[in-house]
């Protein structure tokens, strides 16, 4: 099985933000992050997710992950996603974000767990680590989703 850690945060809701990921199958570990001067807690989040698994090359294996987002989380495990989705996500947030997640989810076989955050999870504050580092940077990229629709 892969485990796929993520976390995501901004500084302020909205402001500059990151995501945070730690993939791992076997004794195999890959770290990813990035940071953007303007976004949201739950718009990093999803992309945490999102980046971990267009991660994944070996579609077939099952994926668990484990995100501290009830965001997500719930969005995903409770189905309510694919009704947003039959809506065209109308009224929704994060609509580019969902769209690109159902491209890459829909081929996978994932699990998803919520875990509490902060919580001394090695994983979870491993990821916090990489995102607050990312979020911090001076060269925060361009959260295109985020700033079209609602400027900088």
């Amino acid at each position: 099985m892969i485990e796929l850690f993520t976390d995501g945060s901004s500084r302020g809701n909205p402001g500059p933000g990151g995501y945070g990921v730690v993939l791992r199958y076997k004794h195999h570990v890959k770290e990813m992050s990035q940071g953007f001067r303007k976004t949201t807690n739950n718009r990093m989040e999803l992309l945490a997710v999102i980046v971990g698994l267009e991660a994944i090359k070996q579609k077939d294996i099952p994926v668990t992950v484990y995100s501290d987002s009830k965001y997500v989380v719930d969005a995903v495990e409770k189905k309510w996603v694919y009704g947003w989705q039959k809506k065209g996500f109308s009224g929704k947030a994060n609509p580019d974000l969902w769209q690109r997640f159902l491209k890459v989810y829909d081929p996978l076989k994932v699990k998803f767990v919520w875990i509490k955050g902060h919580a001394g999870h090695p994983e979870n504050e491993r990821c916090d680590v990489l995102l607050v580092e990312s979020a911090m940077s001076p060269t925060g990229q361009i959260d295109h989703g985020y700033e079209a629709t609602h400027g900088k």
